[in-house]
């Protein structure tokens, strides 16, 4: 995963930006509603739903909307839609490979609209298959660096399966397996740990070097493809230098 912590960093910064965008609030209580639905509306026997709610609260979701897309995920209230996850593959300019995880109502729409983002933005969709071999799915963890050393999380998540703790700044990134996600951050919570979030995401495998310019094109295209309210996650594999940070949001 050489490389990896780059794109981490970005994404990270990206997401504080995306965090004040109205539709990171809608994307956020479609994940609660799903995982309520999956696996009950009991955030203490259903870990996915507990970092779910996690999440929202950290970028400051209302409790009422939260409270809510349990209920409507868990049946307790009407009103809730049948989400699918579709995986969309495609190449952005520059040859980078990129994953969109979408969860929706509506795959017609939702295909429509990468499609869109993809071939206004000097990209491409490609066939199933072709780009989701450069990536693995790993759990990651992110921890806040206030008050905690790489020392006290490593301690705490090795013996839980953790594979690589990076530093990306401000956080510690916490690369497991995905099935390990769950032991990984119970091993955090036993440890006084907290975390800002605990996901399953896509971890490329190789990194594409680019300049500020090649990155701006990239990650206009990724930008454009998450102002769809379908998209949930995009993963690319690009190295991102530095300089081309301020462009991103």
């Amino acid at each position: 995963m050489s490389g990896h912590s780059k794109w981490a960093t970005t994404k990270h910064k990206k997401a504080v930006v995306d965090a004040r965008r109205s539709s990171a609030f809608a994307k956020l209580i479609k994940n609660i509603e799903v995982a309520a639905r999956q696996g009950g509306g009991d955030p203490a026997g259903n870990p996915t739903l507990f970092d779910a709610i996690q999440k929202a609260k950290k970028t400051s979701v209302p409790n009422d909307n939260i409270d809510r897309a349990v209920k409507r995920g868990s049946g307790a209230e009407t009103g809730g839609a049948d989400y699918q996850t579709i995986m969309y593959e495609g190449y952005a300019p520059h040859g980078v490979a990129v994953l969109v995880e979408c969860l929706t109502d509506n795959r017609n729409r939702a295909a429509a609209d990468v499609r869109i983002a993809f071939t206004r933005n000097g990209g491409a969709m490609a066939d199933p298959g072709s780009v989701a071999y450069l990536f693995s799915r790993k759990g990651l963890v992110l921890v806040p660096k206030e008050g905690t050393s790489e020392d006290d999380v490593l301690a705490a998540v090795l013996d839980a399966g953790a594979e690589e703790v990076n530093d990306l700044g401000d956080a510690f990134e916490v690369i497991s397996e995905a099935t390990d996600l769950v032991p990984v951050r119970t091993a955090l919570q036993g440890a006084g740990i907290e975390y800002d979030s605990a996901e399953v995401s896509f971890v490329p495998s190789m990194q594409v070097p680019l300049d500020a310019d090649a990155a701006g094109a990239v990650l206009r295209l990724i930008e454009a493809l998450e102002d769809s309210d379908d998209v949930q996650n995009v993963y690319a594999n690009l190295e991102v230098p530095d300089e081309a940070l301020s462009q991103v949001g």
